[in-house]
């Protein structure tokens, strides 16, 4: 099957595309390399195009023969989206809407979205389950639910089968520690902590030590790229039998802020400063998944949830690519 990975030159799409490539599918990536590296796409097709060149897709999915869509190009950024809402709906929700237009043109019905655990805001309940109130509290998790009720509709016409993949914490590196996450700049905890370890930044701040938690810090569900990426493998050819996928993805199980900082120190052998500061607004004691359905379904298992683990392969790929991608 020829798949087009849209953001495929980023974090998250540039694991895909690798696992992809090594389960015998024939990927395609198409970025316009905005947050993306070059150098994190090995040997597949690339395209460079953006998501709103309409005719550039249709002609992309024509030319390749696409099969399937799997959909990473989205703006990601909590704190960006509330200071630019506007760009947040134009990628996330135009630019998705553009790509679904073109492969509707093209004859393309399969579609893999990358959704996020943001489409439930402050779930009064967790661990978290798919059919949990969507109440997103900022623009990036409300562009993220309304591409996904697009996704919806369109599938009731009879031309579109999605899989929409709530996702928690995405971290590690895959690829045996080769392809990493490098973003500019970095606001995710695992890799700013490793960046302290390495010394390239001063201290880490703990947001909250007060929180009804068993250390006082923020509790959030991690799950490894790798893990991640099987699932979408698995998600795709269920979509074989089914017009409409929607599973959360992560450990079901949560680490606080002190246990990654802990663990980092752990792996590295690194110590370095941390700086206890005040709570941050909008920021939940717990965030955990229950991926009961992705298990039953999809026959879908975490194979690197220990936190450990997790942190090894990061703590790999950023010490032999300190300075990150070379583009």
């Amino acid at each position: 099957m020829k798949v087009l990975v849209c953001g495929g030159a980023g974090y998250i799409g540039s694991n895909m595309t690798a696992m992809l490539a090594a389960a015998g599918f024939e990927p395609v990536v198409f970025d316009n390399l905005s947050t993306g590296h070059r150098s994190a796409v090995a040997s597949a097709e690339f395209v460079q195009g953006d998501l709103a060149d309409y005719e550039l897709l249709v002609k992309t999915l024509k030319k390749h023969k696409i099969e399937a869509v799997m959909h990473f190009a989205a703006f990601i950024e909590v704190g960006e989206s509330v200071q630019a809402p506007l760009k947040y709906y134009h990628n996330n929700v135009s630019c998705t809407q553009n790509l679904l237009s073109a492969m509707e043109a093209a004859g393309v019905d399969k579609f893999v979205f990358s959704s996020t655990a943001a489409v439930y805001g402050m779930p009064k309940h967790v661990p978290i389950i798919e059919d949990s109130p969507k109440q997103p509290i900022n623009p990036y998790g409300e562009t993220k639910w309304a591409a996904e009720r697009m996704c919806h509709y369109q599938s009731q016409t009879g031309k579109l089968t999605f899989a929409s993949l709530r996702y928690f914490n995405a971290c590690g590196s895959g690829a045996n520690a080769s392809l990493g996450e490098d973003h500019r700049p970095e606001s995710h905890l695992i890799p700013r902590v490793i960046q302290a370890a390495m010394g390239k930044i001063a201290e880490i701040q703990i947001y909250g030590t007060d929180y009804p938690t068993p250390d006082g810090t923020c509790v959030r569900d991690y799950i490894h790229i790798e893990d991640l990426c099987r699932a979408h493998l698995l998600a795709l050819n269920k979509l074989e039998q089914n017009s409409e996928l929607v599973y959360n993805l992560g450990n079901g199980e949560g680490y606080s802020v002190k246990e990654v900082i802990e663990t980092v120190k752990q792996v590295s052998g690194k110590d370095f400063k941390v700086v206890e500061a005040d709570r941050r607004p909008g920021d939940p004691p717990i965030l955990t998944s229950d991926a009961t359905k992705a298990r039953t379904e999809l026959g879908w298992k975490p194979e690197l949830a220990e936190l450990e683990k997790i942190i090894a392969t990061a703590w790999q790929w950023h010490n032999q690519n300190p300075n990150g991608y070379p583009d």
